[in-house]
């Protein structure tokens, strides 16, 4: 029996459909012989070997002979939980396998988001904190390991500006007891001298003689964060830990105190680990640049390098954040998703994909090797993968 036209289109169409559904599975099969299958824990564990490889092999290399300070594999874990027995049951990665070096005179900035372990670097340098793991070279000597007694010969050499002048200086010690005390305890000078030479500090850093008798209550914020600098450089350091030291302060006031560190580093030659959430500072100050991400280096190089061509897609998002001062200047705003991760429970694989939008399967499972893109240029992203 003949068929109408109607049924000849039904069978067609009927036929269309079936072909396009064996297409797809013939596609869904050959996708998933060629998309790799991911074992989370099995590339876990290759990871921390390799890893624990390069610890192993690093910790034979001498120190750099041209570097103040060198941090190699730096970890800094606080424990969140414990068993009954002390076992710990949740760790907090606050710094997690940092490494940086830095040559004398010159300013390194460390820039990333609130929580992701800037101030908790420099304190862990510092010896502050004392490290989870990792080596950390000053002068060419690994103090890591040196206890607290060992540390007080080398306080004079290594001091910090705090984040909050407010807090950070004693209520009830005037300006001349607070800067004269360190000079007394580590006997810089003679004790008939330690005035004068306190008065000579608080000159080069823009504070009148008549502020000796005066008590921290009494002055700006300003003038406090300067208070803050001349007792770090009461002692005569060669490294300073700058935690912040102008987020807490008004813009005109930022630029007197970034000009009075630049100007107390040229006239004595101090080295600077600069820590701050503001990248026009950084860039100002800093000759070399670190971006952190949860614990993690994810970029490094030099300020030119990072500011005329970032890599990273977090570095990339913070910069473009940044306010531009030429209004017929168009910066794309880059807008990341979600929340930052919990620092005690990471992400798998690249600890940014969950709000990367360049993310690709491969960042879900296994995390990027921090490496060398161009000559002094680090980046860990799968984006930039060399063999």
């Amino acid at each position: 029996m003949k068929k109408t036209d109607v049924e000849v289109q039904s069978d067609v169409a009927m036929q269309d459909v079936a072909d396009v559904a064996v297409d797809q599975e013939i596609q869904e099969t050959a996708t998933a012989e060629t998309t790799p299958a991911f074992d989370d824990v099995a590339e876990q564990m290759k990871e921390q070997t390799e890893r624990e490889k390069q610890i192993e092999a690093d910790k034979l290399l001498p120190p750099d002979p041209d570097a103040l300070l060198e941090v190699r594999h730096l970890k800094k874990h606080f424990v969140l939980k414990k068993t009954l027995m002390g076992k710990p049951l949740a760790t907090l990665k606050a710094v997690d396998d940092i490494s940086i070096k830095i040559r004398p005179g010159e300013t390194l900035g460390i820039v990333g988001e609130s929580g992701c372990g800037k101030t908790t670097m420099g304190r862990t340098i510092l010896k502050l904190h004392q490290p989870t793991g990792g080596q950390i070279f000053f002068e060419g000597q690994d103090i890591a390991g040196f206890t607290p007694k060992q540390m007080r010969a080398l306080r004079t050499k290594m001091q910090i500006v705090f984040q909050d002048p407010y807090s950070s200086l004693p209520p009830r010690s005037t300006v001349g007891d607070i800067l004269s005390e360190p000079v007394k305890v580590h006997k810089i000078v003679p004790p008939d001298q330690v005035k004068e030479y306190v008065l000579g500090i608080m000159e080069q850093c823009g504070l009148r003689d008549y502020y000796y008798e005066r008590y921290p209550h009494e002055f700006s914020g300003g003038q406090r964060q300067r208070i803050c600098i001349a007792r770090a450089l009461a002692v005569a350091p060669k490294l300073v830990v700058c935690d912040e030291p102008v987020s807490a302060l008004d813009v005109s006031i930022q630029a007197q105190i970034i000009n009075l560190l630049k100007k107390l580093q040229k006239e004595r030659q101090l080295t600077y680990l600069f820590i701050s959430h503001d990248l026009s500072v950084v860039k100002h100050i800093s000759d070399k640049i670190g971006v952190m991400y949860l614990g993690s280096m994810v970029e490094f190089g030099g300020t030119k390098a990072i500011f005329d061509k970032p890599l990273h897609p977090y570095t990339q998002a913070l910069f473009s954040a940044v306010p531009n001062p030429d209004p017929n200047e168009k910066v794309e705003r880059i807008i990341l998703k979600g929340d930052i991760p919990s620092p005690a429970n990471p992400p798998k694989g690249c600890k940014f994909h969950t709000r990367c939008p360049k993310a690709m399967e491969i960042c879900q499972h296994i995390a990027p090797k921090y490496r060398e893109y161009d000559e002094g240029h680090f980046v860990a992203c799968h984006c930039y993968e060399q063999e």
